[in-house]
């Protein structure tokens, strides 16, 4: 599905210039720049997660597109509340909302447990 392949390429590129951004504006405080190491990579891992989430949006058809959904959704609300709060915290160093990287971590989980239930029905041969 273009959403998702288009999420994951946005996010690829955020990651990079937000990795760029962290490494060479933020030389002077390494904590604020650890921060942003963290939240780089897990907008990284994610953007490529939701790449193969595109993919199987075109494998899979009526109800089993469901976790294919889910775990987009996961990952992209994931990435803007774990690695959008890890980039605040780095460049302000204040929390913006508190236990939004928490919560942003347990959608990563939703995400990643969407792509196991979508596994599980493949290996049922469901596909439609």
């Amino acid at each position: 599905m273009a959403l998702w392949l288009f999420l994951g390429a946005l996010n690829g590129l955020v990651a990079v210039a937000a990795g760029a951004y962290g490494w060479h504006s933020l030389s002077g405080d390494e904590g604020a720049r650890k921060m942003f190491e963290i939240a780089v990579q897990y907008q990284m891992v994610h953007a490529l997660a939701l790449v193969a989430v595109a993919w199987l949006a075109t494998r899979f058809e009526g109800r089993w597109r469901l976790p294919v959904h889910l775990a987009g959704a996961g990952f992209t609300l994931g990435i803007i509340l774990f690695s959008g709060t890890l980039y605040a915290f780095g460049m302000t160093g204040s929390v913006p909302v508190e236990g939004a990287a928490p919560v942003g971590g347990f959608l990563f989980m939703i995400g990643w447990g969407s792509l196991m239930w979508i596994a599980g029905a493949s290996r049922l041969g469901a596909r439609s």
